[in-house]
This record gives structure tokens, C-alpha cells and sequence, in this order.
């Protein structure tokens, strides 16, 4: 695909979010960002959401994540599709928005909602506000029941929705709402890995990674079977990179950041720690890591030389 591909098309493939580097005082470490998401890029690599979740969204400032964005684009260049996460109090979501389109972004997610006493009269409220100031291409990253899936079918009716970043993983309302939905926008897993092929088999063209930080090849592998309709061979990719998710997974997902950070730093880029209130890898941890790590670089690495 090329940067004339129709951005939806573009959209259907593996959506990595690359992790924010930070120095030894806490502040953006651009540097080693340059390195990793060309490294990424030369990987087949090519839609990039920073500065989201996994990259520590809730800790980043405005200004850092069009920093970050900016950076995407000029070392990527027109070939690179990304996606800026807004969110938070609506003004600034919209500032967000609008500077990082400025800054080269292709589209923009919509964080999930993280206010108390939340209702979908509330949420509707707030993302067609967004829809309609920041005027341009939008996700909305669904991670709780509000927003409801109607709501979020009202909502693909207004021309700059594009998507769902769906990360409720219950398969049975995914597969009613992509039918319900009957292609107006598409529906994408927002679970990685560990719950893409089960989102393929339900409609969904494409799924975000964290994992692909560590392994971008193997992941890429598993999405083009599960493009081709080989699920045997999808759960085989799927095979090699689960520990990963697995160990993200423990302790209510506290190591998702954490073990993901510490794992670029084995290929040899210094990330820095995660920002408080992130964990941090225990000697124990590093070690197990270590273990778990070995095979999924190996495979990683001969994937590299076959290329």
C-alpha cells in the first residue's frame, strides 16, 4: 500500500503503538524513537498510533505527544499511516486533535472515556463534539460499556467517523454490532494477539499491537494469515508471541507498559523506565523475561534474515 491508498484500506492491517522513550531525568527521549519506528517501519510496519495506551498516553503532556507525532512524520515519511490519541477534558482532546493534524497525523483515536459518574447521554455529548471540531478522520477506542454499541452506531453516520478500536471482548456483541453496523465503518480489535483471530473470524480487518514493539514481523506474519483466511497458520504466529501477552496480562495488566519497555531494551535501545504510576520490572521479573523473550527474538531474527 501506498500513501494514496484510501486511509480505511490502509487501516486494515496490524496497528502498532511504539513506546515513549524517556531520559534518565524522566523527559522525552526522541532519539531512540527515531531509531525504533524506523526499525519498525523497515519491518513492514505501517500504521503507528503513538503516545497511546501502551506508550503511556495518561502521562504525556499535549505538547510531548504533537512532539511525538511530528517526530512520526518527518522520520517516516508520506508511506507511514498515523494515528494521534486525543482525550481527557474535551477542549484539550480537541486542541490535541486539531495540532496533531497539523503535526502530520492521518487520523485521530479517541481515548476511552475515564470520567466518573460517566452516562452514554454524557458520552454522546462529548464525542460529537470531537466529531465536529476536530474535522477529520476518527476511531473511538470502546473499552468499557459506555460507550454503548448504539451509541457508536448512531455515531457512524457522522461523515468523520471511520472505526472502532473495540476492546470489550465479548465476541457475541462484536459479531452483532459489525453485523448491525452492515459496513459503514469498520471494527478493529483492541485487544492485540491474544484475542485478533477470534476478532477476524467476527469481522474485524485489523488489530493494535503492543507486542510488535519486540516482534513486528511475526505479528505481521500472523495478520496476513489471518487476511488470507488461514486461521491454523494465524494460530501459529499467535503461538510463538502469547507469552508476551501473557505476561502483560498479570496483576490486572499492570506489566502491559512495563514488560514491553524492558523488552525494546533487550534489542538494545535504552526506553528508560516507565513514568509513575507505572510498575517497574523486579530483578525476578527481568529474569523471566530473559526466558521468555530468547525464542520470540530468534524466530523475530530469522524471519529478518529470510527477508
Amino acid at each position: 500500500m501506498t500513501a494514496s491508498t484510501p486511509l480505511a484500506q490502509r487501516l486494515r492491517t496490524v496497528q502498532l503503538v511504539p513506546i515513549t522513550a524517556f531520559d534518565s531525568a524522566g523527559d522525552l527521549a526522541l532519539e531512540p524513537m527515531r531509531r525504533h519506528f524506523r526499525r519498525l517501519f523497515d519491518a513492514g510496519i505501517r500504521v503507528f498510533i503513538p503516545c497511546a495506551g501502551s506508550a503511556e498516553f495518561n502521562s504525556l503532556s499535549t505538547d510531548e505527544i504533537v512532539q511525538v507525532i511530528r517526530m512520526t512524520r518527518e522520520e517516516l515519511g508520506p508511506e507511514a499511516t498515523i494515528v494521534a490519541p486525543i482525550g481527557q477534558q474535551l477542549r484539550g482532546a480537541i486542541s490535541l486533535g486539531q495540532r496533531s493534524f497539523e503535526a502530520g497525523a492521518d487520523a485521530v483515536l479517541v481515548m476511552p472515556l475515564e470520567f466518573p459518574y460517566l452516562a452514554n447521554e454524557g458520552a454522546r455529548d462529548y464525542l460529537q463534539a470531537i466529531l465536529d471540531s476536530v474535522d477529520g478522520p476518527t476511531l473511538v477506542y470502546k473499552k468499557g460499556p459506555i460507550p454503548s454499541d448504539d451509541l457508536l452506531l448512531s455515531l457512524a453516520e457522522h461523515p468523520n467517523m471511520i472505526g472502532v478500536k473495540y476492546a470489550v471482548n465479548d465476541l457475541d456483541a462484536f459479531q452483532a454490532v459489525v453485523t448491525r453496523d452492515a459496513g459503514r465503518i469498520d471494527w478493529f480489535c483492541g485487544s492485540a494477539e491474544r484475542f485478533a483471530p477470534y476478532f477476524a473470524l467476527a469481522g474485524s480487518p485489523g488489530y493494535t499491537s503492543g507486542a510488535g514493539n519486540v516482534c513486528p514481523r511475526v505479528t505481521l506474519k500472523m495478520h496476513a494469515a489471518l487476511a488470507a483466511g488461514d486461521y491454523a497458520e494465524a494460530l501459529r504466529w499467535q503461538r510463538i508471541l502469547l507469552p508476551i501477552e501473557h505476561f502483560r496480562a498479570r496483576a490486572a495488566n499492570s506489566y502491559n507498559i512495563t514488560f514491553v519497555k524492558y523488552a525494546v531494551g533487550r534489542t538494545g535501545l535504552d526506553f528508560g523506565q516507565p513514568r509513575p504510576p507505572q510498575r517497574r520490572m523486579t530483578d525476578a521479573d527481568m529474569r523471566e523475561a530473559d526466558e521468555i523473550l530468547a525464542p520470540i527474538l530468534a524466530a523475530e531474527r530469522d524471519l529478518a534474515e529470510a527477508s
